[in-house]
């Protein structure tokens, strides 16, 4: 039993590892790739480009799903490491934006859409593999060490980058890994994939998938049996709704959006982020088994539900916490002298442009602009139809001008002079450039982030066992794989492009935080009056 756990949840974390550097490198990424877009649009893109490998994800959970349902776990999971690791190598390997032009990011994206599909097959065939080998009244436990694997993936991921970034600060100076230094963290893959390729080769066929394949009794249309027969899909819609929605919202917002949050609104310096997330890391990997532990003895919903409803009443305490702990002196500017903008509607474009193209000339546009560049939350007021915007900034004005019919040189004048005339005055007003570590309070982020490492292994902890006990032998692999990854790939791999472009749009830092919120409610009510109690069931 101990060789199962350990080649699944190894191969797992290495898959995890692959996916999670691509996340924590979204700053340097963005500006290697996306050289030809604004600073915001060129993170949003970068964010989008993460989310976009989850959005392959469940693609990869159809057609490995058929094959675990249909040839056997063990080949299915094996074919998915080979794909995932030589896919984050090659990311290693790719040209820069400014080498290569637009072939550059088409081949990142090829790379992480062919990352998202692999990872799409792994999951399902880990836990199931795992629980079908467990001792019935052991399952949460043994399957928990599979959901350590996210952990260990993680600390891995911000280990290595943050070891790499030392490293080359102190040997070729702080601009090398921004340079060229983040390939090392893709092309050390390859070490790690002849290691999990070796273990997995080791593994033998999962004992109830045997006996059912002896007896002739393996699904012959797995895709008909798991969406095609009610008695099915409602179990798929079932998991969707009462588990995955709200594990894809919370795991991805106690673990990454939290960075974005950090880095782009409170202005946290990149090391400070990574050294935090990786001590939250370090100790969820131990909740995680001891949630998993205890859904063996209380019941998996228990556990569950109050991991998600703990993470429901504490996204915006939470958030807001972080920034008095972080950034005491954006908080105190914040209060002191808040940021509105007056403006007619009928001038104000919406703020956000993934793609790089939209002008923003206008005197809202040029205004609202500079702010969310800026990482600034402020309010909206309408203004009289045909007057200039005007940003307030405590007892500040500055009124927007227009570039709107300018030539370009001058309309590029002209947005300078209003970026700077409130980059000014958000300054005088005592916003901080960046978060002042003689006042960051380490222990209270620490602290945040711990309430929320809870909530997500409280979730996350006893996921697997429920889900593989939720569904019949003959087609588990095919109707676990494909909620679990539009839940985690679709709600939770957009989680940072969403809720960083909800801020852009609406320009209150914590109004992104109301995606994470719609998704883990629905998941909190349903399951509290629909999901079953899964413990004592037998996976025969």
């Amino acid at each position: 039993m101990r060789t199962v756990v350990a080649a699944s949840s190894a191969g797992t974390a290495f898959e995890w590892y692959d996916f999670f550097i691509f996340g924590s490198l979204a700053q340097v990424i963005s500006k290697t790739f996306f050289t030809g877009l604004s600073e915001t649009a060129g993170y949003v893109a970068a964010l989008a480009l993460f989310g976009v490998g989850f959005a392959f994800r469940p693609l990869g959970a159809l057609v490995f799903g058929k094959i675990g349902d249909q040839a056997g776990r063990k080949g299915a999971f094996l074919a998915t490491v080979l794909l995932m690791g030589g896919a984050t190598f090659a990311i290693a390997l790719l040209p820069t934006y400014q080498q290569a032009g637009i072939v550059s990011p088409i081949l990142l994206i090829l790379m992480r859409c062919v990352q998202g599909f692999a990872l799409g097959g792994e999951y399902g065939g880990a836990a199931i593999y795992v629980a079908e080998h467990s001792p019935p009244d052991q399952r949460g436990w043994s399957t928990s060490w599979v959901q350590t694997s996210a952990a260990f993936g993680l600390f891995g991921a911000l280990l290595v980058i943050l070891a790499t970034r030392w490293a080359l600060g102190h040997a070729a100076g702080p601009g090398a890994f921004d340079a060229w230094g983040w390939r090392i963290p893709f092309a050390v893959s390859i070490g790690l994939l002849g290691v999990s390729v070796w273990m997995r080769l080791k593994l033998t066929e999962s004992p109830a998938f045997a006996r059912m394949e002896a007896e002739g009794a393996a699904s012959k249309a797995p895709y008909a049996e798991a969406f095609g027969q009610w008695k099915n899909l409602k179990l798929v819609l079932l998991a969707f709704f009462a588990m995955m929605s709200a594990q894809g919202a919370v795991w991805y917002t106690s673990f990454f959006y939290v960075q974005t949050f950090m880095e782009k609104f409170l202005k946290v310096a990149p090391g400070t982020i990574n050294g935090l997330m990786m001590a939250a890391t370090a100790v969820s990997a131990v909740f995680y088994v001891v949630f998993g532990w205890l859904s063996d003895r209380i019941g998996r919903k228990p556990v569950m539900l109050g991991g998600m409803t703990l993470a429901l009443l504490f996204y915006f305490p939470g958030f807001h916490l972080l920034e008095r702990a972080a950034n005491p002196a954006l908080a105190e500017a914040t209060a002191r002298a808040p940021v509105s903008v007056t403006a007619d509607p009928a001038d104000c474009a919406l703020q956000f442009d993934p793609v790089g193209k939209a002008a923003f000339v206008s005197s809202c546009d040029i205004a609202k602009s500079a702010l969310a560049n800026a990482g600034i939350s402020y309010a909206n007021h309408p203004g009289p139809a045909g007057s200039a915007a005007v940003v307030q900034v405590g007892e500040a004005r500055i009124v927007s001008k227009s570039a709107q019919g300018l030539p370009a040189k001058q309309a590029k004048a002209v947005k300078a002079e209003g970026e700077a005339a409130i980059k000014a005055a958000l300054a005088k007003a005592g916003y901080p450039a960046k978060a002042d570590p003689a006042r960051m309070n380490g222990w209270g982020m620490f602290g945040v982030l711990l309430v929320f490492v809870i909530a997500a292994t409280a979730l996350f902890g006893p996921l697997a066992s429920c889900l593989v006990e939720l569904f019949p032998t003959r087609v588990r692999y095919t109707a676990l794989s494909l909620p679990y990854h539009i839940g985690t790939g679709w709600i939770g791999g957009f989680v940072p492009f969403s809720a960083f472009a909800i801020v852009a749009a609406v320009g209150n830092i914590y109004a992104g935080l109301w995606y994470p919120v719609v998704f883990t409610l629905i998941s909190v009510l349903t399951t509290l009056f629909l999901l079953p109690e899964t413990r004592h069931r037998s996976l025969d």
